[in-house]
């Protein structure tokens, strides 16, 4: 990258918090930060009354309205709340989500299931690397889109790019993964309980395939109670599922990519779990074992979907729109190898239940 392309600091670019030892972040007096803030947080009101008044999904209208916004970050003043969002605001979040998570919806869902589920997730993230080149793209970003897929659709997009850092993989791809995820899980919401219905799947099998397969949390429950209630309440424990796997994922990722090293790198990085995955684990454990007040949960859920779409926004408003454009149709290939690949295996699981 040329000296002129770099806006803003690379800090917290690889491996999480490990790298911000390494490359500490320049200070700033919290005035400095309002700009930013401010214009992510407008951002994101406009994306949520938008998604609220015409049924669209939050994400897509965070990313778009982001995208339509990312002039604003030419202006450096933007750029230090433009960071916070987009990186404190984002591993916040994933802490939040784990107050969903319980060992007892593991439990629920049962060996067999619970089994396929992780075939399911570990194949379509080897079948999207492995294909990869075939469509002459980096094996980072068919890891992204893979992993994204496999997991919880923009959150672990969101997570994973932590680890992996856009040193590997720029702003521009990484927001067009966003996009691409984020309307292939739009389709598949819409879709799937047809073809659900189409094939005669019973409630529980209709729940596990799009509780499987669908990307992101919000549409794969919405689409399993748009088949019937039944299916909802199996597609929720499936899909919860699955997020409780982030946190495993996100630790082969971190291993794989310390072993591996930067390209020419003379050191390795050592291995050590960055913050905000450890205190996803901590609220998960503790939902575990103490039961968490609803009215807590449901503000934690909320605080959770609040902090993602900001760190979506701010993760476009990032982006640079003639680089975006630049990438090209092949960019979409993982993505779409991911999400045929994770519908295919789990309407063959779901055939097993």
């Amino acid at each position: 990258m040329k000296p002129s392309e770099q806006s803003w600091p690379m800090a917290a670019d690889l491996y999480g918090e490990m790298q911000l030892e390494a490359n500490p972040p320049a200070r700033h007096r919290w005035r400095e930060y309002l700009p930013g803030i401010l214009v992510t947080a407008i951002a994101a009101l406009a994306a949520a009354w938008l998604a609220d008044h015409y049924a669209a999904p939050i994400v897509l209208m965070g990313l778009l309205i982001g995208l339509a916004l990312s002039f604003l970050s030419q202006d450096k003043r933007t750029h230090a709340g433009l960071d916070l969002m987009s990186q404190t605001a984002l591993r916040v979040g994933i802490v939040l989500v784990g107050a969903r998570i319980t060992a007892e919806q593991l439990a629920e869902l049962g060996p067999l299931p619970f089994a396929l589920l992780l075939l399911i997730m570990l194949a379509v993230i080897v079948q999207t690397v492995a294909t990869a080149p075939l469509f002459r793209q980096d094996k980072q970003a068919a890891l992204l889109a893979g992993g994204a897929t496999a997991i919880c659709g923009a959150s672990a997009a969101l997570a994973l790019w932590s680890l992996i850092g856009d040193k590997r993989i720029d702003q521009a791809r990484f927001t067009l993964t966003l996009v691409g995820i984020t309307v292939a899980s739009a389709l598949a919401m819409t879709l799937y309980p047809v073809l659900a219905a189409q094939l005669g799947l019973s409630d529980a099998q209709a729940g596990f395939l799009i509780g499987a397969s669908v990307h992101d949390v919000a549409q794969a429950i919405g689409g399993g109670f748009s088949f019937s209630q039944p299916a909802g309440e199996v597609a929720t424990i499936v899909k919860l599922t699955r997020v409780a796997l982030l946190a495993p994922m996100l630790m082969l990722v971190a291993l794989w990519l310390g072993r591996g090293g930067e390209a020419g790198a003379k050191r390795r990085i050592p291995l050590r779990l960055p913050w905000f995955i450890m205190g996803f684990l901590v609220i998960a454990a503790i939902n575990s074992l103490v039961t968490i007040p609803e009215p807590a949960q449901d503000a934690a859920a909320t605080g959770a979907q609040a902090l993602l779409l900001l760190a979506i926004v701010a993760t476009a408003m990032k982006a640079r729109l003639h680089l975006l454009l630049d990438q090209g149709w092949r960019s979409f290939a993982p993505i779409i190898v991911a999400t045929l690949t994770s519908f295919l295996l789990s309407l063959g699981a779901a055939l097993l239940l």
